[in-house]
């Protein structure tokens, strides 16, 4: 069996930690096979796309990999309770997009949220990004409100375009992005801003044998 290979990283001003782990599943080839004949269904929570459910034993073939981000790069070392988990495939073209989605987000503003991103295809990856007006890169408790109302005037004065976060914008610097390669993880905090990666022109297929196939999952620290 091949070791995952974990790199930690710091990005931005705020030096906010990510992990990055390659080889992060033993058998990719099974769990594609696997959300092939998953049936998928409309996302929630603003998701642009279409989800299903996973393997049963899915986090215990990942726990090797997992564990030590959770542990030594997170800081999350008294165990952690499962919020959400899923397959996930991109599927809503740039024009269908609501305001919500045509922006960078943060999946929890509560301390101790983690979010994981398990890349099952080649192409798309993750962004981060850094709040320009506020100088922002992290929202929690305390920053939400002054954030929400800073973005929320922005937005009345001059809407995004209808297309996915990908660089720069008038509004927000992006700061990090992590490359999708087969079987690579990206683990972070949850108040990070970020988005997916979806590049201008990508093909959003809602085929998992073509499509942006990924597990997300969503965690709380003990």
């Amino acid at each position: 069996m091949i070791k995952p290979d974990i790199v930690a990283r710091r990005i931005g001003g705020e030096g906010q930690p990510i992990a990055i782990v390659d080889g992060f599943h033993p058998d990719p080839d099974a769990l594609r096979v696997f959300a092939l004949a998953a049936a998928f269904e409309p996302g929630r929570h603003h998701y642009p796309g279409i989800r299903a459910a996973l393997p049963a034993d899915y986090f215990a073939k990942v726990r090797p990999a997992l564990g030590p981000v959770l542990r030594e790069v997170l800081g999350a070392a008294n165990g952690i309770e499962l919020l959400d988990a899923s397959f996930s495939i991109v599927t809503t073209p740039p024009g269908e997009l609501g305001i919500e989605q045509r922006l960078p987000h943060v999946d929890a503003v509560q301390p101790g949220r983690i979010a994981l991103v398990h890349y099952l295809s080649e192409g798309d990856g993750t962004a981060f990004f850094r709040h320009r007006a506020t100088g922002f890169e992290t929202i929690d408790a305390a920053r939400s409100p002054g954030y929400l109302a800073a973005l929320n005037a922005e937005l009345r004065a001059d809407p995004p375009a209808a297309a996915y976060p990908f660089g720069d914008t008038a509004l927000f610097e992006r700061i990090a992005h992590v490359e999708a390669r087969y079987n690579r993880a990206v683990i972070y905090r949850s108040a990070l801003l970020h988005s997916g990666a979806i590049a201008p022109g990508a093909v959003l297929d809602s085929d998992p044998a073509r499509g942006r196939l990924t597990v997300t999952a969503f965690l709380a620290a003990q």
